[in-house]
C-alpha cells in the first residue's frame, strides 16, 4: 500500500523529471491523488489572484480545504511531484536560515510555471464549458435585428466609414455567435433536464412550468423575429452579389491594413475569406435553402417538441408518485418478496403460486405404481403440490421413451357413443327447423302481430333481432342480414309513429318501439330452388 508521504511511489513510469513531453503538466491528472493535487495547484491559482509569488509548503497546507486535509509531509510531497511535472518551480528557502547546518536541509518556495497556469486555464475553461446551461436570448434576436438595419442604411450610403462598418459586423458577429452558442448549450442542457439525469422530481415539477413559458416566449420571438431578420439578410444579399458584399470587403482590408508589407495580399484574402464565411453561416442560420433547413427553423423546432416531451415526463412522475402499478414494479415488488423469503421451500411456494408451474404427473408409469394407485386413490381434485410422488420407470429416464410391454390393449368400441351423439344432432336439428318454421313470415309484419313464441323461437328471434340491430345506424331506416349459418334472414323497417310494440313469450312480454319485420327460412328457398 502506498502513501502520498512517499515521494516514490505513485510516480509516473519512467519519470526521473521534468520530461520532454509539451503535456507534462496534465500528467497529474491521471494519478491516484489527482484530488490532491488539484486542491494544490488551486492554492497557487487563488495566490496568484491575490499578488502573490511564492508559497511555502505550510502556507499550502493552510490553503487546502479543512475537510480532509492531509499531513505537511504529504503536502510536500506534492509540491515535489507537480515541480517534477512542470507545473510548479522550486527555489531554495533561504529567508530562514540561520545556521550553517540550515543550508543542507530541503527547503524550498514554489510559484506557478507558465506552462502550470496555462494548465489550470485550460482545465477551468473545460469545467466551465461543461458547467455551462446556456440561454435563449430573445434580446440578441432583437440586437441583431438593429445591427442589420444599421448595415442596410451604411450599404445605401455612397462611401461609408470603414471603421463604422467594421465595428458595426464585429458587434453583429458577436451577438450572433452568442446566441448560436447559448441557444446550443441550453437546447443539450434541456435535453438533460427531460430525461432526468440531473433534475431531481420535486425540482423539476416546480420547475417545469417555468420552462415551458419560457420556452413558448422565446419560440414566439424568433418567429417573429426570425422573419424580420431572414427579410433584412435576403436584403443585403450575397457576398459575391449583394450590397453586403463591398462592406465585408471593406472590413476585411481594415483587419489586414496592420499585416507587413509583404504579407498584406495574404492578410487581406484571409480577411475577405473569414469574412464571407461569417456572413454565410448568418445567413444559413436565419434562411432555407431547398433540401436543406435553417438553424432557426430546427431550433424552433427542437423546442417546440420540447414543450410535450416535459409534460411526458410530468405525466410520469405524477403517474410514479401515485404509486400506479405496472409490470415491471410488479416483478421488482416479486423479487423483494424472493430476497425475503425465510427459506428454499417458502421461495418454492412463492414460485408455484406466481407462475403457476408444477411437476408433471401426467407420465406413463408401471404397474406396481398402479397398482398402488388403485389402493390408495388420489382425488382428482387433489392439488400437484399436496399429492403423492409419482415413481416412472428408469427406462423413461435413460432413453427419454417408454413403451410397456406385453398385449395391446382392445380398440374400444365407440359405436355406442357415435349413435347417441348422432341422434342428439338430430334433434336439434329438427328443433331448429321447427323454431325457424314457427318464426318465419309471410311478407312484413308488425312485431306485435307475430303469434306467441316459445323458448326455442324466442332465443332464435333474439339472435335474429341483435344481428338487425347491430348494423342499424344513424338515420338508417331499414336493414337486412342474415345469421352467422346462413340459414335465416331478417328485414326490419322502422315504422314512425307506431308506438309500442309487444311480444309475448312464455316467460313474459318483450316491449319495444313498433317496426315491420320479414323473417325468411332460407333453407326452405334453397329446398324448393333444388327440387325444382
Amino acid at each position: 500500500m502506498t502513501s502520498i508521504a512517499d515521494p516514490q511511489a505513485n510516480s509516473p513510469v519512467g519519470d526521473t523529471g521534468r520530461g520532454d513531453g509539451p503535456y507534462q503538466p496534465f500528467a497529474h491528472l491521471t494519478t491516484e491523488h489527482c484530488a490532491l493535487y488539484r486542491q494544490v495547484m488551486g492554492a497557487f491559482v487563488r495566490a496568484k489572484q491575490e499578488f502573490t509569488v511564492h508559497l511555502r509548503p505550510e502556507d499550502v497546507h493552510l490553503g487546502l480545504p479543512p475537510e480532509g486535509r492531509p499531513p505537511l509531509e504529504g503536502v510536500a510531497t506534492a509540491l515535489e511531484r507537480l515541480a517534477r511535472w512542470g507545473n510548479l518551480r522550486a527555489d531554495p528557502d533561504t529567508s530562514r536560515v540561520t545556521a550553517l547546518e540550515d543550508f543542507y536541509r530541503a527547503r524550498h518556495i514554489y510559484q506557478l510555471t507558465r506552462a502550470g497556469e496555462a494548465a489550470e486555464e485550460a482545465l477551468a475553461a473545460y469545467d466551465a464549458a461543461l458547467g455551462r446551461r446556456g440561454e435563449l436570448q430573445a434580446v440578441a434576436l432583437a440586437d441583431i435585428t438593429v445591427q442589420l438595419r444599421a448595415l442596410l442604411a451604411l450599404a445605401g450610403q455612397p462611401g461609408p466609414d470603414p471603421a463604422v462598418v467594421h465595428l458595426s459586423l464585429l458587434a453583429l458577429v458577436d451577438r450572433f455567435s452568442g446566441l448560436a452558442e447559448n441557444a446550443r448549450a441550453f437546447m443539450n442542457s434541456l435535453q438533460r433536464t427531460v430525461d432526468l439525469h440531473e433534475a431531481e422530481v420535486e425540482v423539476f415539477l416546480a420547475y417545469k412550468q417555468r420552462l415551458i413559458e419560457y420556452l413558448e416566449r422565446f419560440i414566439e420571438d424568433l418567429v417573429t423575429r426570425g422573419a424580420e431578420i431572414a427579410g433584412l439578410l435576403t436584403e443585403l444579399g450575397t457576398p459575391q452579389a449583394g450590397p453586403v458584399g463591398p462592406l465585408l470587403r471593406l472590413a476585411a482590408e481594415r483587419e489586414a491594413s496592420d499585416a507587413a508589407p509583404d504579407a498584406a495580399a495574404e492578410a487581406l484574402a484571409a480577411a475577405e475569406r473569414r469574412w464571407e464565411g461569417r456572413w454565410e453561416g448568418l445567413r444559413a442560420w436565419f434562411l432555407s435553402v431547398p433540401g436543406r433547413n435553417s438553424q432557426a427553423k430546427l431550433l424552433r423546432s427542437a423546442a417546440r417538441q420540447a414543450i410535450p416531451q416535459l409534460l411526458a415526463v410530468v405525466q410520469a412522475l405524477n403517474e410514479r408518485r401515485a404509486g400506479r402499478s405496472d409490470r415491471s414494479a410488479d416483478f421488482r415488488e416479486l423479487a423483494r418478496w424472493f430476497a425475503e423469503a425465510p427459506d428454499d421451500n417458502s421461495r418454492h411456494r412463492l414460485w408455484r403460486s406466481a407462475f403457476g408451474l408444477y411437476s408433471a404427473r401426467h407420465l406413463t408409469i408401471d404397474q406396481e405404481a398402479l397398482a398402488e394407485r388403485d389402493a390408495e386413490p388420489v382425488p382428482a381434485s387433489a392439488s400437484w403440490y399436496d399429492a403423492p410422488g409419482v415413481r416412472i420407470s428408469p427406462q423413461l429416464r435413460r432413453t427419454g421413451s417408454y413403451e410397456r410391454r406385453g398385449r395391446a390393449r382392445a380398440v374400444q368400441d365407440r359405436a355406442e357413443a357415435k349413435a347417441y351423439l348422432a341422434e342428439l344432432a338430430r334433434k336439434q336439428a329438427e328443433q331448429a327447423a321447427a323454431a325457424r318454421a314457427r318464426l318465419a313470415t309471410r311478407g312484413e309484419v308488425r312485431l306485435s302481430d307475430l303469434d306467441e313464441l316459445d323458448r326455442d323461437s324466442f332465443r332464435l328471434f333474439l339472435q335474429l333481432l341483435g344481428d338487425a340491430l347491430a348494423k342499424w345506424r344513424p338515420g338508417t331506416e331499414s336493414v337486412s342480414t342474415t345469421t352467422n349459418d346462413g340459414t335465416m334472414e331478417i328485414r326490419l323497417t322502422s315504422l314512425p309513429g307506431g308506438g309500442t310494440a309487444e311480444i309475448h313469450t312464455l316467460d313474459g312480454v318483450l316491449r319495444g318501439p313498433q317496426h315491420l319485420v320479414e323473417i325468411v327460412d332460407l333453407t326452405t328457398d334453397r329446398a324448393g330452388a333444388g327440387h325444382e
